[in-house]
């Protein structure tokens, strides 16, 4: 039934931590509404959707990077993913 994707254990998690990471803003929205929004270092007025949004995107284009450039282990652009998540939610 679920054969049209190679499921792997990182496939999954991957998956679950996004998913995740939707439900607890979701959860978070529901308790303080109005998307905390801010102006940051891009100048842009962001929401905490804004923030997620972008970090997804920053961390698909390090770990495309990464591979393009480098290769194998993927330890070092985990790492560079989640500092980058970091700066977003604190900066952008």
């Amino acid at each position: 039934m679920l054969g049209w994707m190679a499921w792997t254990w990182p496939t999954a998690l991957l998956f679950v931590g996004i998913f995740s990471a939707i439900g607890f803003l979701t959860v978070v929205e529901l308790k303080y509404p109005g998307g905390h929004a801010r102006k940051g270092v891009l100048g842009l007025e962001t929401t905490r959707g804004d923030r997620l949004f972008i970090t997804l995107l920053g961390t698909a284009y390090i770990f495309l990077a990464w591979l393009g450039l480098m290769g194998e282990p993927l330890w070092w652009p985990l790492a560079l993913s989640m500092a980058w998540g970091v700066f977003c939610f604190w900066k952008v």
